[in-house]
């Protein structure tokens, strides 16, 4: 019984009032200072460039199969290596900004992806291009932690729900962007390879802009607090208290990296394969199937940013179940139709629920995760998941091309909503068995070199509580 009770006490319910500080958006938009407002769109910038990165192969599948006279399963190969590898980026570079800060890192790590991204467009043959795409996924997996810390540590609790909905929602610009080039550009140039051009000069653009921003402040406050310690004894403190973090944390880390391996098959199953499901399931032209891609992201921009605001009301969990659910009910909008409106019309609402439950993921890890390791322990759970899911293109290349519709072409389509329901299914039960921290006061916690930054978790969310409280009762 105890087990029992403990579960129905841990279900998802709406956060307390005194967590539901919002009001409206542009309110909580005025209230963000100049320096918030640039720290939050350089982390916000670096996530559009590695959203445009990784989708390039994406979107060029079919005439990455020309180049490299290869099949679709095979060209899904570089999408499999490059997200083997982001977990090894992920460790390296969200440690080091946990550590050393989060301005100097991500620079690096940009500018590391733009030298990878234009290496891609020089690649001669399908053994290079695999290598570099292997190569590229250590770059970008540095990228999302850093990214959500640089854009959110900074931010007032109040606003943290909206923008880590525009946050996450970098990808899908990211997206959108990738597809005007691959739409216009690419055609005019007639290569490919002019879209991996482009996307190295924006990452090394966003590295030049995150160069001339300051430090987070969090970390200049931690580093003046500490201004007496010698860096050598920072760093001995730093393995240490990371040693206590796992130990103390593992069970959390073992939910955060089940729960994004369900996140991960949930994008990139919806994602990776559907230019490729319109025009050789569908029959849609490429200029078509382009259109119908910036419509779903018009969607999931628009999902993104709406469940990230509403999360601070409904709460993180409750806002991610609904967000499944609204997605399952447009699945059938989505594989149904043949006609580029009904299609389009479906991936609008799919990616509104996909992308909608993606938008609360950047506050909810940063939320749950040990407070001094808030660079690496979101990056590493995402990346974790993204390996578990590195498969997901090549299995629905491979099953839909063995699985025809009537008309004889590969049921892309039917593997996809397969896929996403089940994943769906499994998103919600990990939800709801899952923690919530919502409005965790984690700027007031230590920095990750420290003397017990590890166990500092419990002492920062009691004094928030406390703080909340007297705020509360001065209200009053």
């Amino acid at each position: 019984m105890g087990v029992v009770s403990e579960i129905f006490n841990n279900l998802p319910a709406l956060p307390k009032r005194s967590e539901t500080q919002s009001t409206n958006p542009l309110t909580l938009a005025r209230s963000l200072t100049l320096g918030q407002w640039l720290l939050f769109l350089s982390g916000w910038l670096a996530w559009i460039c590695d959203a445009i990165d990784f989708f390039a192969v994406s979107l060029s599948v079919a005439r990455l199969q020309k180049q490299f006279n290869q099949e679709a399963h095979a060209i899904t190969t570089s999408i499999t290596l490059t997200l083997l590898f982001r977990p090894l980026g992920a460790i390296i570079f969200g440690l080091i900004s946990d550590r050393y800060g989060r301005k100097w890192p991500l620079v690096a790590n940009l500018v590391i992806v733009a030298v990878l991204s234009l290496g891609t467009g020089f690649v001669h043959n399908f053994s290079e291009f695999l290598a570099v795409r292997s190569l590229f996924g250590i770059g970008m997996g540095g990228i999302w932690g850093q990214a959500a810390s640089t854009a959110l540590e900074n931010m007032p609790v109040e606003a943290r729900g909206l923008f880590s909905g525009i946050l996450q929602q970098g990808y899908a610009v990211g997206y959108l962007i990738a597809a005007v080039i691959n739409l216009y550009a690419v055609p005019h140039y007639n290569s490919w390879r002019i879209l991996f051009y482009i996307a190295a000069g924006l990452s090394l653009g966003a590295a030049g802009i995150r160069a001339i921003l300051p430090e987070s402040q969090f970390f200049i406050d931690r580093r003046e607090a500490s201004s007496m310690v010698s860096s050598g004894s920072k760093s001995k403190t730093f393995v240490k208290e990371m040693g206590h973090a796992l130990r103390t944390h593992w069970v959390r880390c073992v939910f955060a990296v089940l729960l994004m391996s369900g996140f991960n098959f949930y994008s990139h199953g919806s994602q990776d394969l559907y230019p490729t499901y319109l025009q050789k399931g569908k029959g849609l032209t490429a200029h078509d199937s382009t259109i119908a891609t910036i419509i779903g992201n018009c969607g999931a921009i628009v999902g993104g940013t709406f469940a990230g605001y509403i999360s601070q009301y409904l709460g993180r969990r409750l806002t991610i179940i609904a967000c499944c659910l609204w997605t399952c009910a447009f699945l059938p909008l989505w594989y149904i139709p043949n006609k580029f409106g009904s299609l389009a019309a479906g991936a609008f609402f799919v990616q509104a629920g996909v992308q909608g439950a993606w938008g609360v993921i950047p506050i909810y890890l940063t939320e749950i995760s040990p407070v001094a390791f808030r660079a690496v322990f979101p990056g590493v759970a995402y990346q974790l998941g993204n390996m578990v899911s590195a498969a997901s293109a090549q299995i629905e290349a491979t099953a839909g091309e063995k699985i025809l519709t009537p008309k004889g072409l590969p049921n892309y389509g039917l593997v996809s909503i397969i896929l996403i329901g089940v994943v769906s299914g499994f998103i919600i039960i990990m939800t709801i068995l899952g923690r919530e921290d919502h409005s965790a006061h984690f700027e007031t916690g230590k920095a990750a070199f420290e003397v017990n930054a590890g166990y500092d978790e419990e002492v920062h969310r009691d004094t928030a509580s406390d703080a909340e409280k007297g705020s509360h009762s001065e209200k009053e």
